[in-house]
Formats: C-alpha cells, sequence, structure tokens
C-alpha cells in the first residue's frame, strides 16, 4: 500500500517564491503524515490565470496585460532551477512530488507561457516535463500549444504515474497514449471540478483499470491579494468560492475510494495498492487484448517541438 496526499491549498498568486516556500513546507507535512507521493493542481506555480474566464481580451486588454506580464515574470524557467526548492524538497523527504506549473523556456525565446505539469523523483531529479497539448478555450490567451515529448508514463518507486492536464482528459487519443504505456497511478491536474468532473475522473479509472488522482485546485475570494489589479472589478464577491477544488481519488474499478474534498482547504490523504491495477485489466485491457490493432492504430510523434535550430562553425 502506497499512502498519496493531494494539496488542495491556494497558491500565492502571482509569487513564485512564496509559492514555492509554501509548497515546500506542505510536502513536509505530507511525508511527516506517511505520503510517498505529493500532487498538487493545475499552474500551482504561481497559480492558474483565472481572470482569463472573466476578462474580454478587446475590453480588457489593459489589465489583462498587466496581469500576463507579473505571470510572465513569476513563471519557472526549468532551465535556470526555478524549481530546485521543490526538487530538494523531494530528495530531502524521499517522496515523489507532481506538480503544475505556469512555464517559460528563455532557452527558446521565453516569451510564451506553457500549462505544464512536472514529476520530481524521490532523489530531487526531474523525471518528466508534459506540456498541455491544447489549452482550453481563453487559456489560448495565455498558454501556447504543447508537443507530445512528455507525453510518457515514468516508473517511479510508488508506481508507473502519468499525467494530463484538466481538459486533456477529454481527448481519447491522449488518454490511450498513457495506457498504452502501462500507467498505474493516473494523474490529472486540472481548474475543473463539479459532478461533470468527478465522472470524468471515475471513466478514466474504469477505461484504463488504473489509479486516478484528480488535484483539484480550491480558490476563495479571500486568497487573492489586495493588490492584484483590477480585484474588485473580477471578484467583487468576498464569500465566493472561485474554485471549488473537488480532488478525489478513484480505484481501478470506477469507485471513489477518498474525497471529493469540496470547498476546504487541506490535504487530501488516501492509501493505494498498486498491486490491484493488473486484476483489474483481467477483464479489460484497452490496449491489450481489449484492443483491435488490426482496425485501429495511433502514432505518437514525441520529437520535441523546436522553433529554430543554429549550426556555428567549428
Amino acid at each position: 500500500m502506497t499512502k498519496i496526499a493531494i494539496i488542495q491549498r491556494p497558491p500565492v498568486l502571482l509569487d513564485r517564491g512564496a509559492t514555492l516556500a509554501k509548497a515546500v513546507q506542505w510536502v513536509a507535512e505530507a511525508a511527516q503524515a506517511g505520503a510517498s507521493l505529493v500532487v498538487l493542481p493545475e499552474c500551482f506555480v504561481p497559480g492558474y490565470p483565472s481572470w482569463i474566464w472573466r476578462l474580454a481580451a478587446g475590453r480588457d486588454g489593459s489589465v489583462m496585460g498587466q496581469l500576463h506580464a507579473r505571470l510572465l515574470a513569476n513563471a519557472v524557467d526549468l532551465g535556470a532551477g526555478d524549481l530546485a526548492e521543490l526538487c530538494e524538497a523531494a530528495r530531502a523527504h524521499e517522496v515523489t512530488i507532481v506538480c503544475g506549473i505556469n512555464e517559460r523556456d528563455r532557452q527558446q525565446g521565453g516569451g510564451t507561457l506553457y500549462n505544464t505539469v512536472v514529476t520530481i523523483g524521490a532523489n530531487g531529479e526531474l523525471l518528466n516535463r508534459h506540456r498541455k497539448l491544447m489549452p482550453t478555450n481563453p487559456e489560448r490567451m495565455v498558454h501556447g500549444q504543447g508537443d507530445a515529448s512528455g507525453l510518457r508514463v515514468i516508473d517511479t518507486p510508488v508506481g508507473r504515474i502519468g499525467a494530463l492536464i484538466c481538459w486533456e482528459n477529454y481527448m481519447p487519443l491522449a488518454r490511450y497514449a498513457l495506457y498504452a504505456q502501462g500507467v498505474e497511478i493516473y494523474i490529472a491536474p486540472t481548474y475543473d471540478s463539479g459532478e461533470g468532473w468527478l465522472g470524468t475522473m471515475r471513466h478514466i479509472a474504469r477505461e484504463g483499470r488504473c489509479w486516478v488522482i484528480g488535484s483539484g485546485t480550491a480558490l476563495h475570494a479571500n486568497d487573492i491579494a489586495q493588490d492584484f489589479p483590477n480585484r474588485e472589478a473580477l471578484f467583487p464577491d468576498p464569500n465566493e468560492w472561485i474554485n471549488d477544488g473537488d480532488s478525489v481519488v478513484v480505484s481501478p474499478t470506477g469507485q471513489v475510494a477518498a474525497g471529493p474534498m469540496h470547498r476546504e482547504t487541506g490535504i487530501l490523504y488516501a492509501q493505494i495498492d498498486v498491486a490491484s491495477v493488473a486484476p483489474a485489466r483481467r477483464t479489460l485491457d484497452v490496449v491489450g487484448h481489449y484492443a483491435r490493432a488490426d482496425v485501429f492504430e495511433l502514432h505518437v510523434r514525441r520529437t520535441p517541438a523546436v522553433p529554430v535550430q543554429y549550426v556555428d562553425g567549428s
């Protein structure tokens, strides 16, 4: 059995340093409680750009520009070591961490943000980086399209881990790519919530015969700092739950094992047994005995998308 922890607490919005300090503190708390896997939600560092669902690009361009500039300045550049604190926390506590980030890549210009999920091993090494393939609706005003170079399932001490972000989980071929790699712990960091999303988590568990970890975002109006641009217009109700959270753990048979954690902040713990995946696939293995390779075939191009290549003389 493996104890997992889903951290459903808000970031310090638009502040990378303060958010990472909180994350390190909470990883220590989860590890002390016996967790071997710690999961944080979509775009956790430095926070999901919730304002995009409340602003219009043409009408509200000025405030959108201010917010985007702050988000970009506080985004994570993996090449610059911006996640060093979190990697060290994973190593110090010997836990695997899956965390959503807003990523910028200065080696590729640095002007585009990606909605990214990273997997950090218990030795503190970055095991995988997956950029969201298709930003959802107004997210396209903030995030660029990812590629499939990180569409991978990774061996870890807790099991074979794969992750898709939010509405990527509605992409059947992306799910199938993870199933085909033998995913045992399927992680879905998200900004979505509610009965429809919970139904999706249960469906994926039944379809893939794997453990599904839905890592939700809990955000209350009180979590928005007073100096947040256009705060009163964007979040006028001080009692509003901007996002309900609804983190959940679902077994390979589709049964809810923990949660959903609704409209509350904290850490959702669950005991999972990856050994239960194999017998669940005896009756249904969608990439094995329940597939028809003679009829259907999927090609996944995992070559990184590189906008420019330099060839210098000796």
